[in-house]
C-alpha cells in the first residue's frame, strides 16, 4: 500500500475511461495533420481544451505538452517572450516547487540567458517567503499546492508580482482546482499562465509514465502559447468542423520563429483525461478532491497523538503533508516496508535541512482499513525505536 505522492497520484479510474480510450479509433490515431480525416480526434482535443480552460479559470488551453516539468519550462519561456515591460529575464521559482521540475527548468533555460532566482520557504509554514526578493523580475512561479502539500497565499503573491510588472505562472494540481480557487481567479487580475501535470485526471500509475503536461493562459498571450490549439468552425455548407487553429512549432513554421521545439502533445493520455472529466463532471472531480483531503485529515489527527513524530508545517494543506521524526526516517521507511507499506518520500535528499522528514500522500483510494493499518504500523515502529537508544537522533 503506497502513501507516496510527490507529483504522481493514485486515483480511482472508472473502467469506461480506458475501455473507450483503447478503441482503435483513439489508440492508433497519431496526430491530426489532415483535418478532414481527423474530425473525431480534433473534436476530442477541442473538448479537452474547453474543460482545462474552465478548470483553470483561464481563456485558452493548448492540446497538451510532453509532461508537467517541461510544461513549466515552456510556461517560463512563454512568459519571457510575452512580458515586454520587463526585460530582466529573471524568473522567481520557489524552492517549494517540485525538485524535478526545477531541475528540468534549469536544464532547458540555462543556455538562454534566463536567470533563475530560487525563493526560500518559511520554516514554520512551508510557504513562499518573498522577503528575500529585492530585484525586479519577469515572472513569478506559484505552486498550488506546493511540493509539501501546503496551500500558498496565491492572492497576495499574484498581486505582489503584478505590482512589479511581472507575469504570474501557476503550477497546479488540476484535481485540486476543482475544489479551491483556480489560477484565473487569483488576486485582482488572475494568474497569466497555468501549467502542471495532467496525470491525476484518469492516467494510471505506470512505473514513471507516460504522463502529459497542460498549459493554459489568458487570451492576451495566446500568440506565445506553444503547442497546438484546436478550434471549431463551419464549412461552406454551414456544418460544424474542427481544425488546428494554431500550431507554432518547428514542423510548421521556420525554426527560428517556433515557440517550442519540444511541444509534443500526448494525444492518448489526453483522450483518457477528457473521458475521465466527462464521466465525473465538476461535482465528481470535487468529490474526489474532498475525499482525498478528508482521508489525509483523518490520518493527520491520528498521527498527532503519537510520540516521536510531528506534523512539520502549520497552515492549510491538500492531500499531502510533511511529518518529522525523532528517529531515522530511513529506518522507519525500511521497517514499514516490511509490513508492505510504502510510508512516504524522504525529503532529506532534496532538502538537506529537512532531516528525518517524510512526505505522506493520501487519496480517495485509501480505505479506512488502509489508514488504520498505517497508523498501527507507524505506532509499533516508533515504539520499537523508542526502546532502542541507538535509534534516537540526539538534539533533533
Amino acid at each position: 500500500t503506497s502513501f507516496i505522492g510527490a507529483g504522481a497520484y493514485e486515483h480511482h479510474i472508472p473502467a469506461a475511461v480506458w475501455e473507450v480510450t483503447s478503441r482503435g479509433e483513439f489508440l492508433t490515431a497519431y496526430t491530426p495533420y489532415q483535418a478532414e480525416a481527423s474530425q473525431g480526434t480534433l473534436q476530442l482535443l477541442y473538448e479537452y481544451q474547453t474543460m482545462m480552460a474552465s478548470l483553470m479559470g483561464l481563456d485558452v488551453s493548448n492540446a497538451s505538452l510532453y509532461e508537467g516539468a517541461t510544461a513549466l519550462a515552456e510556461a517560463i519561456l512563454m512568459a519571457v517572450r510575452a512580458n515586454r515591460r520587463n526585460t530582466s529575464h529573471r524568473i522567481v521559482i520557489p524552492q517549494s516547487v517540485h525538485p524535478y521540475y526545477r531541475e528540468v527548468v534549469k536544464t532547458i533555460v540555462s543556455q538562454l540567458k534566463i536567470e533563475i532566482i530560487e525563493l526560500p520557504f518559511h520554516p514554520d509554514t512551508g510557504q513562499c517567503d518573498i522577503s528575500s526578493i529585492a530585484s525586479d523580475f519577469t515572472a513569478l512561479v506559484i505552486p498550488q499546492p506546493n511540493f509539501f502539500g501546503q496551500l500558498e497565499e496565491v492572492d497576495a503573491l499574484t498581486d505582489w508580482a503584478h505590482e512589479k510588472n511581472a507575469l504570474v505562472i501557476g503550477v497546479v494540481n488540476p484535481l485540486a482546482m476543482s475544489l479551491i480557487k483556480p489560477p484565473g481567479q487569483w488576486g485582482k487580475n488572475g494568474a497569466d499562465i497555468a501549467c502542471g501535470e495532467g496525470q491525476p485526471l484518469g492516467v494510471p500509475m505506470a512505473s514513471g509514465g507516460p504522463y502529459y503536461g497542460f498549459l493554459c493562459c489568458k487570451k492576451d498571450w495566446v500568440r506565445q502559447l506553444p503547442g497546438r490549439i484546436v478550434g471549431r468552425t463551419v464549412d461552406k455548407d454551414g456544418k460544424q468542423g474542427f481544425v488546428l487553429t494554431l500550431q507554432a512549432r518547428e514542423q510548421h513554421i521556420r525554426r527560428a520563429k517556433a515557440t517550442s521545439n519540444i511541444c509534443t502533445n500526448q494525444g492518448l493520455l489526453v483522450t483518457a483525461s477528457t473521458i475521465y472529466m466527462s464521466l465525473l463532471g465538476p461535482m465528481g472531480l470535487r468529490q474526489v478532491a474532498l475525499a482525498s483531503h478528508q482521508n489525509l485529515r483523518w490520518l493527520k489527527d491520528k498521527i498527532e497523538n503519537l510520540s516521536g513524530v510531528k506534523v512539520l508545517f502549520s497552515g492549510t494543506f491538500f492531500h499531502e503533508m510533511v511529518l518529522q521524526f525523532s528517529y531515522s526516517v530511513t529506518d522507519i521507511i525500511e521497517e514499514m516496508d516490511k509490513q508492505q507499506i510504502a510510508a512516504g518520500l524522504s525529503l532529506e535528499h532534496f532538502y538537506p535541512k529537512l532531516k528525518n522528514t517524510l512526505l505522506v500522500c493520501v487519496t480517495e483510494t485509501k480505505s479506512l482499513e488502509d489508514l488504520e493499518q498505517y497508523v498501527d504500523c507507524l505506532q509499533k515502529t516508533l515504539a520499537k525505536f523508542a526502546e532502542s537508544p541507538f535509534k534516537k537522533i540526539s538534539g533533533e
